[in-house]
This record gives structure tokens, sequence and C-alpha cells, in this order.
């Protein structure tokens, strides 16, 4: 349904999966990678949102380099070396661009992002601050010391977890609920009995994908952003 296009970002261009819905315009929705990078399952959700209505681009912070899911080592390093600075720089760009389309109905986007993208969607939420209306992490957060300042961060936030993740613990996760609250953000952060990290992914890399409740938060993501953007 979509195809890669091109946006300015760092002072070039950077690149990005964008779908958009038949009838041809609607609200605008960030989509983060998983460590894998670009995956064609990333933009398989790019094309459910889509036909759900909303125009969804997800940019390629790897530009190009794909991990397998056999590859476990490649997705690590891809992640670890990835320079955050430049790419908060690329995804705000990505924003910008969203917002600038023509066929974008909304002056605010969604953030949707999985694992390492959960993570990055709570950061560019702090960081955008107003222009960013709501978003959903799934299974990935800034945990511990190292979490931008929140003091910008103005979305509604709901977000999917893991009971069994040794990526992003729930507890850790919890802690960082209760701390945003706290400080008068409206954040919620479920965490799933009996699942396990990735249980959305329908590729199912690490084996515990969870059609029922990929359903569901499916809806409660969709639910969300039709409320907020």
């Amino acid at each position: 349904m979509g195809d890669m296009i091109a946006f300015a970002a760092n002072g070039g261009t950077a690149g990005g999966y964008l779908a958009v819905p038949e009838a041809g315009s609607g609200p605008a929705v960030l989509v983060i990678q998983e460590w894998w990078g670009l995956a064609p399952q990333l933009m398989r959700v790019c094309d459910r949102l889509a036909e759900a209505g909303y125009v969804a681009l997800a940019p390629d912070l790897y530009h190009g380099e794909l991990a397998e899911h056999d590859e476990m080592d490649k997705a690590s390093h891809l992640m670890t070396t990835l320079d955050m600075e430049h790419a908060a720089v690329e995804m705000s760009g990505a924003i910008t661009a969203l917002i600038d389309r023509p066929e974008s109905t909304s002056e605010t986007v969604g953030i949707v992002g999985y694992c390492m993208g959960g993570m990055l969607s709570l950061v560019m939420a702090a960081k955008e601050g107003d222009r960013v209306g709501a978003v959903a992490p799934f299974y990935g957060a800034p945990l511990g010391d190292g979490g931008p300042d929140w003091t910008n961060l103005s979305a509604k936030v709901v977000g999917h977890f893991a009971e069994t993740d040794d990526f992003f613990p729930p507890d850790a996760v919890k802690a960082l609920e209760e701390q945003l609250q706290a400080a008068g953000k409206d954040v919620t952060f479920t965490v799933y009995p009996g699942t396990g990290h990735a249980f959305t992914n329908d590729d199912d890399p690490l084996g515990t994908y969870d059609a029922e409740l990929a359903c569901s938060t499916w809806g409660e993501m969709l639910a969300l952003f039709e409320a907020e953007l």
C-alpha cells in the first residue's frame, strides 16, 4: 500500500515508509521501528494504520540496514551503535514532514513504537512537546537514570508492556509510570500477565506472539488516536 519517501533532516534528507488511506487523508501517525530495523512487519503496521484512516510514516533509522530474526547479535549492534541524537533529529524531521503533508488532517501526530521504538516514542514525545498528541509505546520505555527531561511531555500516553521482559522489566516500567503520574502527566502503563516481549509482532521472532492481545491492544491504540488526534 505504501511507498518509500524522502524528507528533510539533519541538513540533508532521510527516508521512510509512508502509507496513506484510500480516502486520501487522515490524522498523522509516526511509527518507530524495533531493533531489527525497517522490517516488512513494521511496514505492515503502517499499512494497517492507513486502512484505519491514518497517514503513517516509519522513518528508516538504520538507513537500509536490517537484521533478520535469527541475527540478534546484528540487531543488538545496530541498536547500540545508533547515533541517538542524529536519530532524534531524523524523527523530528519525520514529524514535520507528516504534519506538513497535504494528506494530513491533524496539527499534532500520534506516535506508536515497538521495543526500541517504544522507548524512542516516549523520548520523542518529551522532546517534541505539543507537536505530539498521543503516544502508544509497546514493550519499550526509557528506564533508569538516563531518561529524557519530561517537562514538555503533554501527550496522552497509553503503554503496553510484557510481564516477562528482560529488556524492559515490569517493575522499572511501573516505577516510571508512577514518576510521570506524580509529575502530572497523563500516562497509563499496563503490564499484561503471562506475556513476553514482542507479543504483538505477528512474525513471532521470539515465540511470544499473542494474537488475541495483539488485536485488543491494537484497538486500544486506535481508540487513543481517535480521541486525541
